[in-house]
């Protein structure tokens, strides 16, 4: 009973956090609950052993949707973050559109990430792939900026981004434009990994046929993210609490599909 009862607390805790975060993993609901889950007397291990009992662990989804289209007839930049690191915020921007849309009702979400922080700067919810979206979410992230300080916008080899309205903003800020090289995304694995969270965690993708009730659960979602959802790679710092420093590094990861060279940070 005394070990029944301890799991009750504990999934009551769980659920405070799962209200608002309904797919946060153990880790980091270990981490916004350590103080409580200590007094309990529950570790990172037990805590897992208690949200498998109670059917309470996430299991992860993909989906996949080709949203870039690389056969145009504008300029094709080359990647030059490969071996960069990133060791503040507004460094490197990295941008992408992901799929959010239903077969009867397409529509897509246009994002720009600061990497070091992994805060959303900008984004724009569309029903096209047309350049008038991803211009909103890049204006969106140049009113947002903070920090007057040289700045690479990477993304892929998308038309949206070769664009010559894009790239005169870009020239127009003194942003240096970095694209993809390789059907890699890898190549572009920050934004790669922010569309997954949004997806995966926040259920952007989920089947809401009306364009503006969408815009509004996304702009919830991204609001949590950003303000409230703390990321490994900042050191269970959120994205907001990170961009406001640049004195702690961010864990990086290397991949093995790519040189040695280059880094990986989740």
């Amino acid at each position: 009973m005394q070990r029944q009862a301890l799991g009750q607390k504990v999934v009551a805790l769980v659920r405070t956090i799962r209200n608002i975060m309904s797919k946060l993993g153990t880790r980091k609901l270990y981490d916004l609950l350590k103080n409580e889950l200590k007094a309990l007397g529950v570790g990172r291990d037990k805590l897992f052993r208690i949200l498998r009992a109670n059917n309470l662990l996430i299991k992860p989804t993909r989906s996949y949707h080709i949203t870039t289209d690389s056969h145009h007839r504008f300029k094709k930049h080359k990647n030059i973050t490969g071996s960069l690191e990133v060791v503040r915020p507004e460094q490197v921007w990295v941008s992408d559109i992901t799929y959010v849309g239903t077969r009867a009702n397409p529509s897509y979400l246009a994002l720009i990430t600061d990497a070091y922080s992994k805060k959303i700067m900008g984004y724009n919810v569309s029903n096209t792939l047309a350049v008038k979206g991803s211009l909103q979410a890049l204006e969106m992230a140049l009113k947002n900026r903070s920090y007057n300080k040289a700045l690479i916008h990477h993304s892929d080899r998308g038309l949206q981004y070769c664009s010559n309205d894009y790239q005169r903003i870009l020239d127009q800020n003194n942003i240096k434009t970095s694209m993809t090289e390789k059907y890699d995304p890898y190549e572009n694995a920050i934004a790669e990994r922010i569309n997954g969270i949004l997806k995966q965690e926040f259920d952007i993708a989920k089947n809401i046929e009306d364009i503006k009730l969408k815009k509004k659960l996304i702009k919830n979602s991204i609001a949590i993210y950003n303000n409230l959802r703390p990321h490994l790679s900042n050191h269970m710092l959120t994205p907001i609490q990170m961009h406001k420093q640049d004195k702690i590094k961010p864990k990086r990861y290397k991949s093995k599909k790519l040189d040695d060279n280059r880094i990986v940070k989740l």
